[in-house]
């Protein structure tokens, strides 16, 4: 399904430019509905060569659009928002913010008596520009129906309580980068069984890909996938036992609860 509403996004950097391509790739909205604001539109010469409007003016850009989205630093934010408060329908707009670090008590504070009707929280990873985000969303005011269809066409939505917002950063955002270091382990202990490093990492991202795929099957768990390939005395239950001698589990979690503060 294509959307024909207009959406504008406040922010060129990464953020802002994947949810940008991510849509336009994805065949979910015309690049002529896409409008981007950003202090330096000369950064974002392939979105503006795709036809993806990119100007310098955030009141302009939310003119008249159904979803925005303002993918800015943190302390961008309180600027923007005073900005734009008064060029908006409150009663009708739907902004959607991706902003590490804000609070629902921030946004409500920042937009004051001018706070949309409906207003959230997006988290999105990395892997949104290949359409494979895991993305969360938290309703500070309303239900954000357009973020979800939007972020749902760039991957995967779940939508939680602000309580859960830090974990599942954790999980999902820093959890890029510690797959990441799992992948990088595992082709150096690769080149050290004698494989070049490129096919070490082909072999390792498809053994990935294999995973997940086998975990996305309907009542699939990692200790059942696990047990298929442990056979008694053999050879996976012997590196299994070795890294967790090393502090495997333990350290993932760990790092998990360290994010996460």
């Amino acid at each position: 399904m294509k959307f024909s509403y207009k959406t504008a996004i406040i922010g060129g950097g990464a953020m802002g430019q994947a949810v940008a391509a991510g849509l336009v790739d994805a065949g979910a909205a015309d690049a002529s509905r896409i409008v981007i604001s950003t202090p330096h539109p000369d950064r974002c010469p392939i979105l503006a060569g795709r036809g993806i409007d990119v100007i310098n003016d955030n009141r302009a850009a939310v003119c008249d659009a159904p979803l925005v989205i303002i993918a800015v630093k943190p302390w961008i934010l309180p600027d923007v928002i005073e900005e734009i408060k008064n060029s908006i329908d409150i009663e009708t707009t739907e902004v959607s913010v991706i902003v590490a670090g804000v609070s629902v008590w921030d946004l409500e504070r920042m937009w004051g008596d001018r706070i949309p009707a409906s207003l959230s929280i997006a988290m999105p990873n990395t892997a949104m520009i290949l359409r494979e985000s895991m993305t969360f969303i938290v309703n500070v005011n309303g239900k954000s129906e357009l973020a979800e269809e939007v972020f749902n066409s760039l991957g995967k939505v779940m939508v939680i309580p602000e309580r859960l917002l830090a974990g599942a950063m954790a999980l999902a955002s820093c959890g890029i980068a510690y797959a990441m270091r799992y992948v990088r382990a595992a082709c150096e202990g690769g080149v050290e069984l004698g494989f070049r490093a490129s096919e070490a990492q082909a072999i390792v991202a498809q053994t990935l890909k294999g995973a997940v795929a086998l975990l996305e099957q309907p009542g699939s768990h990692p200790e059942t996938e696990i047990d298929k390939v442990t056979t008694p005395g053999g050879l996976t239950i012997r590196g299994l036992n070795e890294m967790e001698k090393n502090g495997f589990s333990a350290a993932v979690i760990a790092g998990l609860k360290a994010s996460a503060k």
